[in-house]
């Protein structure tokens, strides 16, 4: 299984249960990278992609749970107990900056490979860092 998180300069991810930031040159990425594999997420990330081709994401509360070994997991919102033997690669898109954070991605990354960067313009963002980690 795959996850893909959009983190800060401090690993955060979330303030006051909303997301810090979203940039659709991201969302753009996310859908270009993971072809032709199924993505999975909640329904509040759903909204983000609502006006991209959603025929590849699935949508449910456990989606952690019903993803299978090639599928990808956006997680922006939300404690989820993952199971970290089950992951094979960890998709990271850096904002650059920092925002208010009071929820943060906490997987330890000690033992994984950083395979691949690549820094892009975004769209309300100067520069987005995408890493992909893998074990």
């Amino acid at each position: 299984m795959k996850l893909i998180i959009c983190v800060d300069d401090n690993n955060g991810m979330m303030f006051n249960r909303r997301r810090q930031s979203k940039d659709r040159e991201v969302r753009h990425d996310i859908l270009a990278y993971t072809m032709p594999e199924r993505i999975w997420m909640n329904e509040y990330s759903l909204e983000q992609f609502e006006t991209d081709d959603t025929s590849r994401i699935q949508v449910a509360n456990n989606f952690l749970i019903q993803a299978d070994d090639n599928d990808y997991c956006f997680i922006e919102n939300g404690q989820y107990l993952i199971d970290e033997s089950r992951l094979d690669e960890i998709v990271l898109y850096h904002w650059n900056r920092v925002y208010p954070a009071d929820y943060y991605f906490d997987i330890d990354l000690h033992g994984w490979t950083l395979a691949d960067q690549k820094e892009f313009k975004g769209f309300s963002h100067d520069k987005i860092t995408r890493e992909i980690w893998t074990r």
